[in-house]
């Protein structure tokens, strides 16, 4: 069945970085897109950044010029690397995969982002 574990969140000081990693198994990783979702306290959950199964790449306008996502197909890997955090960047990350009409969700890692 289809796993996606995300590690790599934590407490972090505005200014500083951190890299979530999400493990993929159960699937034909290197044929999908894969998403990194956030959801802050009492706010919807947001898209944060897509990679393709080509390694298109696109982000949320919040994010731009300060995350960059990658991926290890041979790893299963999808990364989220996360520079200038700000306070606002403070939210559960979760990792994101669709397969036809069903949506694959991990259980996400908390960020902190202190100010």
């Amino acid at each position: 069945q289809v796993q996606l574990v995300e590690s790599g969140g934590g407490l972090v000081q505005a200014g500083g970085s951190l890299r979530l990693a999400c493990a993929a198994s159960g699937f034909t990783f290197s044929s999908y897109a894969m998403d990194w979702y956030r959801q802050a306290p009492g706010k919807q959950r947001e898209l944060v950044a897509t990679i393709t199964s080509g390694g298109s790449i696109s982000y949320a306008d919040s994010v731009k010029g300060r995350f960059a996502i990658s991926r290890d197909n041979a790893k299963s890997t999808v990364y989220l690397q996360m520079n200038s955090l700000k306070p606002e960047d403070t939210a559960v990350y979760y990792c994101h995969m669709l397969s036809g009409y069903i949506n694959y969700w991990g259980q996400g890692t908390q960020v902190t982002v202190s100010s």
